[in-house]
């Protein structure tokens, strides 16, 4: 434990820097609302109206495998990681929940490590971001989308930095590994 004792002091001062410094009264209101998957469901929906709009039959297995890809990367994050690793959330921890800023609805119960927002949002960030070659710049964004969930796990008290940055870690490599099947059995979706 000592070997990670100063990457665990770095996490809890940043923690503390994201969730009770770095703060603002437009942040209090938004970031709780984005960090919700709700809100995401229009774009979702229009995910899979442009896949199977433009790309027909390989839209369908696109969206399939874009499901499969969030699909695993939660159950590897959330029934294997977290049953094998447990790790205080912030608004869990008993050294410093009672100063954490709450301002999630509550505070899970289950391990926080790794943060499966993160994981999940990354997983398929990678997946559309490399899938859906050539279909414009925007795909960039897709990244800000994803880190802006992470950030608003940390920013209302249920993650520290490390659980989201694991969370992004193994995202990234289950999107990487996704798209990487998809593009062996479908290639790459392309507007032109």
């Amino acid at each position: 434990m000592t070997i990670l004792s100063p990457l665990l002091r770095f996490d809890h001062w940043l923690f503390d820097k994201i969730n009770q410094e770095w703060i603002s009264p437009a942040f209090d209101l938004v970031m709780p609302v984005v960090r919700q998957e709700e809100i995401w469901y229009p774009f979702y929906v229009f995910l899979l109206v442009f896949a199977l709009y433009n790309f027909r039959m390989k839209g369908l297995w696109w969206t399939g495998t874009l499901m499969m890809t969030v699909i695993i990367s939660d159950l590897i994050s959330s029934s294997l990681i977290k049953s094998l690793i447990f790790r205080y959330r912030p608004c869990q921890d008993p050294d410093i929940m009672d100063g954490v800023r709450l301002l999630a609805n509550y505070c899970p119960p289950h391990s926080g490590f790794p943060a499966s927002p993160a994981s999940n949002h990354f997983a398929a960030a990678w997946f559309i971001f490399i899938t859906l070659n050539q279909t414009g710049s925007w795909r960039w964004l897709l990244f800000l989308w994803a880190l802006t969930i992470g950030y608003g796990q940390i920013y209302v008290g249920v993650h520290y930095p490390l659980d989201v940055a694991g969370g992004i870690i193994l995202g990234t490599a289950i999107g990487l590994g996704m798209s990487s099947f998809f593009k062996l059995q479908f290639g790459t979706l392309s507007l032109k």
